[in-house]
């Protein structure tokens, strides 16, 4: 009788070469081509991200050129001019396919990390003036988090 434990013959590596990034990355694409996330859920999800960190504040979106301004004929590519509010803070933010420019009023110096879904977040430094610059612009779902001092703030994820 055979020793159930005896694992001569079924090496499951037998190359050593077996890559399991290629096969994860071919099993996502399996996933989102056969049972695709529906929009609802995705949206929960960066929702939720966008939580957790509880200690801060949600900065409201007051204004988006895309939904609230009147557009000009004649202009396009025109650059997306963003509002958020939380309380006496406010952020202006101005997204273009060059980058993002903004400014935190009431003017002071502040860390502003742009945050893109599981991508690590870029940092960005506000002047004493409270403007601040980025030469890339955010790609798919973003948000913005704002440390000032001991305050955070965190606007809501929006797409780029």
């Amino acid at each position: 009788m055979s020793d159930m434990n005896d694992d001569a013959g079924f090496d499951a590596d037998p190359g050593g070469d077996f890559d399991t990034g290629l096969l994860e990355e071919e099993l996502r694409q399996a996933a989102a081509v056969l049972d695709p996330l529906p929009p609802a859920l995705l949206q929960i999800a960066v929702d939720a991200y966008a939580l957790h960190d509880l200690d801060a504040r949600v900065a409201e979106l007051t204004f988006d050129s895309l939904v609230d301004a009147i557009p000009v004929r004649g202009v396009t590519d025109a650059p997306r001019m963003l509002t958020f509010n939380a309380g006496e803070v406010t952020l202006d933010v101005e997204v273009t396919a060059q980058g993002l420019m903004g400014q935190v009023l009431p003017p002071r110096s502040a860390r502003i990390e742009v945050l893109g879904g599981p991508q690590a977040a870029t940092s960005l430094t506000a002047d004493d003036m409270g403007r601040f610059t980025a030469d890339t612009p955010p790609s798919g779902p973003f948000a913005l988090r704002l440390h000032t001092g001991g305050d955070v703030v965190v606007t809501e994820w929006l797409r780029a």
